[in-house]
């Protein structure tokens, strides 16, 4: 054979070879960037929940709590089924001090499928009396985003109170 055909030979090996690859990083770097994305979107629809609690605007939260039956809240060690009956418990509570301070910097959004994400932030929670101080309460919030056609929806809500620090021994 000539060299020329040999170079040829080789070039169609090398890609036939490359080919497959090429395609497969392309697939994995566009789900990457859609994965990217859909994290994303859940963390803008959790921003829009805090700022929704915090102007105690009932219907913004509505928006975005799943419709549905199974839509769970766990309060005070109560289980709340339901987004009617969430949302009754809410304006209940936007009758005093209610307000949410996520720590953004360490929250953590991770998909879990192509509608389904888990959300985990600290956060410190302000709940009191109308009228009265509201002490500053840390929470571990763990929040389960469901994707529907109208985008991304609270599915559960599960606060997990951060225990006080135990006092030093005495010495």
């Amino acid at each position: 054979m000539h060299a020329p055909m040999l170079v040829q030979q080789w070039r169609t090996t090398l890609i036939r070879a490359l080919f497959p690859a090429g395609i497969l990083a392309l697939a994995a770097t566009a789900a990457s960037a859609a994965s990217a994305a859909s994290e994303d979107d859940v963390r803008a629809a959790f921003d829009q929940f805090v700022k929704a609690q915090n102007s105690h605007d009932v219907e913004g939260v509505r928006e975005l709590l799943l419709d549905s039956p199974n839509f769970l809240w766990v309060t005070r060690a109560a289980p709340i089924w339901g987004r009617e009956a969430a949302l009754k418990r809410f304006e209940s509570l936007y009758q005093g001090t209610w307000k949410l301070t996520p720590d953004m910097q360490n929250l953590k959004a991770v998909l879990v499928s192509d509608t389904t994400a888990q959300l985990y932030v600290p956060i410190t929670f302000n709940i009191g009396a109308a009228g009265h101080p509201a002490p500053d309460t840390p929470f571990l919030m763990n929040q389960t985003f469901v994707k529907t056609p109208t985008g991304w929806k609270i599915a559960n809500i599960l606060p997990i109170p951060v225990p006080p620090l135990a006092a030093a021994p005495a010495k």
